[in-house]
Formats: C-alpha cells, sequence, structure tokens
C-alpha cells in the first residue's frame, strides 16, 4: 500500500528489491520446478488494475458513475478496489454501503456496473475507521496501524473482531449466500439530510467473488504500531477469515456470511515466501487439520507484491526500474509456487501490485529508450510483465496503479498510473485495452523460444503468438515462426492514442513468416 485515503495520499518509502538475471527459461516439463501444464486462467487475468471508488463515481455526485471514467477502466479485466474500513463504518458497529457515509460513495452501484460488464473485483478491506485510530496514544495513530485497538494481544484473534464483523457485513451483502440470517445484518437507515438516500439492507447480491484481509501488514518502515509478525497476521485472518472456526461469534468473518467467497491474505510488501510458511504453522497448530488431513487455513489465495528494479531482493535499495525479465520477479514467482505446492496443497498465487513510475527521478522509473519516451517504455514494461506472471503461473497481475498520486513526485510508486490527470489514457493503458480485446479469452499454452520469447496462446483450435525481445537496449531481431500447414496469418501490432491493434494479413512460405521482434510485444494470429 503507497498512501491512505483522499484526499490525503500518504507513500510509503519502500522499494521492493530486484537485481539483474539470465533470460528467463520457458517453463517446460524438463526445465522448471512446480511446473504447470497448459493454463486454466484466461490473460484477461493478468490484465487488471488497482484503484479507489472515485475512479468510478463523480464527485457531484457520487452516488453515479461517471461514464467517461468508466470508459477507460474499461480498458481492463478487474479491479482490486482499495475500500478503507472507516468508509463503510464511520461508527463503531454502525455500517453503511449505499450511499457510504463517509465520502457518500455508491459502492452497489460500482460493484454492479463492474460485474455488469464482466470484470473481476478484488474488495480489498484495508485501514483503520478513525474510532479505532483514537483508542492508540495520540503520538502513534496511524490509519495504517494494526487492525486491532491499542493493548488488547495481537496473537489473539479475539482482537481483530470488529474488522471481521465489517468483512462479515461485506460478505453477507456482497456475496453469493442469499440465506444469511437478516439479524446478523445491520446498516443505518438514518439520512444525513433532505433528500439523501437512506441506506438499506440487502443480502446476497452476488457481486464479489473475492475479499483481501488488509493491505502489506508486514509494515516494517512503519515501526510495531503497524508491523505485524506472520504469526499476528495469521491470528487476524483467522477472525477474517470465519471468525476464528466460529468462536467469535454467528456474524464474525467472511465465510460465516458467505462459504464461497473467496479470502485473499494480504499482499506482502516483502516478496518472502517464508512468511507465508510461518502462517501456515500457526494454522496448523491453532486451527488443526481437516478431514482429508490438510491444514486448516484461514486464506484462499496467496498474495505478494513486486516492482522491477535494479536491488537484489534482499540486500539494499534499487534505484531505477528494469526490465521484467532482467530483475528477480521471475524467481521470486518460482519461489512462491514451490511454497505454494510444498506447503499450501498449490494453492494459487496472485501477484497485486508491480508497476513503474513515469518520473525521471524516482528510484522505481522506466527509462527512455532510443525513440521511445518514459511513458512507452513504461507501456512495454508493463505488458512484459503479464507475459512473464503468465509464464510462470502465477494466476493473477494486478497494476499498481489506474492514476498517478503525483506525477511531479520524485517517491516511488508516486507516478505509476495508466492515465494522465484528466483521465487520458497513457500508453499503457492502451496497450492493456487492446492486448485484452484480442488476447484476452486465451490461455497460455507453451514458450517455444526465450530470445526472443515466444508465447504460444490458445483458444479452442485457435492460436495466437506473443513476440517480445527481453531487453532494454531498443534491439531488434528476426524470428522465423513456423505455422504449420498454414498458408496465411494476422500480425497484429500496438498503437498508441487507438482502441484496437493494427492488423494486415500476410502469406507465410511453406508455413513459415519471417517477422521482426521488438521490445514492444507482436502478435501472430494462425489463420485456419
Amino acid at each position: 500500500m503507497k498512501y491512505t485515503t483522499l484526499p490525503l495520499l500518504f507513500l510509503l518509502v519502500f522499494c521492493a528489491c530486484k537485481k539483474p538475471t539470465e533470460n528467463q527459461t520457458p517453463p517446460t516439463e524438463e526445465n522448471r520446478e512446480g511446473t504447470i501444464p497448459p493454463s486454466k486462467t484466461r490473460f484477461s487475468q493478468y490484465l487488471e488494475i488497482n484503484a479507489f471508488e472515485w475512479n468510478f463515481a463523480q464527485f457531484a455526485v457520487p452516488e453515479r458513475i461517471d461514464e467517461a471514467k468508466f470508459s477507460v477502466i474499461k480498458s481492463f479485466s478487474g479491479v482490486r478496489h482499495y475500500l478503507d474500513w472507516g468508509r463503510i463504518e464511520q461508527t463503531e458497529g454502525k455500517y453503511t454501503f449505499n450511499p457510504a457515509h463517509t465520502g457518500g460513495w455508491g459502492l452497489d452501484v460500482i460493484y454492479q456496473r463492474l460485474k455488469d460488464e464482466g470484470m473481476d473485483v478484488l474488495l480489498d478491506l484495508k485501514t483503520c475507521p478513525d474510532w479505532l485510530v483514537d483508542t492508540y496514544p495520540e503520538n502513534q495513530r496511524d490509519a495504517e496501524n494494526v487492525p486491532a485497538p491499542y493493548g488488547l494481544d495481537r496473537a489473539n484473534p479475539a482482537s481483530y473482531i470488529a474488522q471481521a464483523k465489517a468483512a462479515f457485513q461485506l460478505a453477507a451483502r456482497y456475496g453469493s449466500n442469499k440465506n444469511v440470517d437478516p439479524k446478523l445484518v445491520s446498516v443505518i437507515t438514518a439520512i444525513r439530510w433532505t433528500g439523501d438516500t437512506p441506506n438499506a439492507i440487502k443480502i446476497g447480491l452476488g457481486l464479489i467473488k473475492y475479499i483481501e484481509c488488509d493491505n502489506e501488514r508486514d509494515k516494517w518502515w512503519k515501526g510495531p504500531k503497524a508491523e505485524q509478525s506472520a504469526e499476528e497476521y495469521a491470528a487476524n485472518m483467522s477472525a477474517f477469515y470465519d471468525g476464528n472456526k466460529g468462536k467469535l461469534g454467528k456474524n464474525v468473518g467472511v465465510k460465516s456470511a458467505d462459504p464461497n467467497m473467496m479470502v485473499v491474505m494480504g499482499g506482502l510488501s516483502r516478496p518472502d515466501p517464508n512468511f507465508v510458511i510461518k502462517m501456515i504453522a500457526w494454522c496448523k497448530k491453532n486451527r488443526g487439520t481437516k478431514a482429508d488431513g490438510s491444514v486448516d487455513l484461514c486464506f484462499d489465495i496467496i498474495n505478494y507484491h513486486f516492482y522491477s528494479n535494479n536491488a537484489s531482493t534482499n540486500e539494499g535499495n534499487g534505484f531505477i526500474g528494469v526490465a521484467p525479465e532482467l530483475s528477480d520477479i521471475g524467481d521470486v514467482a518460482d519461489k512462491f509456487l514451490k511454497m505454494s505446492k510444498e506447503h499450501a496443497n498449490n494453492m494459487p498465487v496472485w501477484m497485486t501490485e508491480t508497476g513503474y513510475d513515469i518520473n525521471p527521478n524516482t528510484p522505481q522509473r522506466a527509462i527512455p529508450i532510443g525513440s521511445k519516451n518514459v511513458q512507452v517504455t513504461q507501456a512495454d514494461w508493463n505488458l512484459r510483465t503479464s507475459f512473464l506472471y503468465a509464464r510462470k503461473g502465477i494466476k493473477k497481475c494486478i497494476f499498481y496503479m489506474l492514476d498517478d498520486v503525483d506525477v511531479n513526485s520524485s517517491i516511488q510508486y508516486s507516478s505509476s498510473g495508466f492515465v494522465n490527470a484528466d483521465f487520458s489514457k497513457r500508453p499503457a493503458a492502451d496497450y492493456v485495452g487492446q492486448t485484452k480485446k484480442l488476447l484476452g479469452n486465451y490461455y497460455y499454452d507453451t514458450t517455444i523460444s526465450t530470445d526472443p520469447f515466444v508465447d504460444l496462446y490458445k483458444l479452442d483450435k485457435k492460436e495466437i503468438y506473443a513476440l517480445m525481445v527481453p531487453d532494454q537496449t531498443g534491439r531488434t531481431t528476426t524470428y522465423e515462426l513456423n505455422l504449420g500447414t498454414a498458408k496465411q496469418a494476422v500480425i497484429h501490432s500496438l498503437q498508441i492514442g487507438k482502441d484496437e491493434m493494427s492488423s494486415k494479413t500476410v502469406n507465410t512460405v511453406n508455413g513459415k513468416l519471417k517477422i521482426e521482434v521488438t521490445e514492444t510485444p507482436v502478435f501472430v494470429e494462425k489463420v485456419l
């Protein structure tokens, strides 16, 4: 997490660390631990974005969708929604959703519209409301403190009951279970002013499938008031997940309201698989095992964050962004997948924050390369990050973030937006939207070359190849693509300022096609 709420946006001074490595090798049966078969994950799952409620709504009428903004948001396949806990529970035990009494945003409207557009939503319930922050001594008050009142035992799941009750209310309203006991569901029906829309109890709207328990709870840069150990966070999640196996009450925890809603662990700021292993050990000790002998875990999806730059994962700070293939992100992905296989029964692994700045003075900046300005490089590197995670078998990639915190700031992550201040699209948004249209429904199948990378994607009998040079020098190369018996192919090229790629049909020579490949991905569709 790089900020808290509007209008005051807080930035952490932290840079995930990576070092240049050799080009990644393809995930074949012979050369990769944690080998995956052809993917069952649509490529659209790697084209998602982090955003706030004000990115969707009109400022003057926050209960309504801003159609101009939403036309841009549709470039992406899904949204990780940063929802501050205080939005829905301004006063302890009193909940509002549509409108939320803090800010007036219509959450029902936003989530319904996203569902209607076929876009996934990861609801990230984060930060502490003011009434909880106020339990801390005045000199320790911070919205990103541990989500338990000051002085309580942070190793005890019961200390997190307030947050877990809020999670229950969200799951009861937006989940798929229509049989939640109405007596357990609560909203404030009082209006704020004459003509205000009153909140109403709603159950099982079926709008949210995924909910995340806070964000970056390993907040080492904020000290003890905000940083949780793996064991403390596991206790927190046990309450959030199912009320610590139902011990905290019927109206506590996500699963108590909707057993089908998937609970995502908060993305780790330090991408360390050992943190998750310690959480699993806590679960084994405190939650036991299931009938099949597996550990009764309090999360359904493993989640971490990682930004590509020129530093080693565990050594020092980077001072410049680097291309994804030249960073540690592939190695870290392998480690998380290996950990999941060995300790968590191959639980899905998500990567929910990554990206690059465009400000030339931040340590997470993309760089101009040849004739490409920094925004074009940002677009290249972000899109190639998606392809890298698909190759590896990570199940979702969500970029940080839709708009800038401050494009003029030299603090990392401040200028990593996909849109400008006027909400016009940068090349990064153009590339994502165009790739979503072409390849979003396809599945990764295999990698047939690593320099350039040549990835095959399939949808039924259709085949599209994605080709890209894994470098940051402006290098180009010619690759001869073997399309078998195909007599023709369609070459699709990304375009800046357009909604769709350019396309041209070409003839093959005995099923082969020579194509120029650059650091901007290009796509070849086999004509059947």
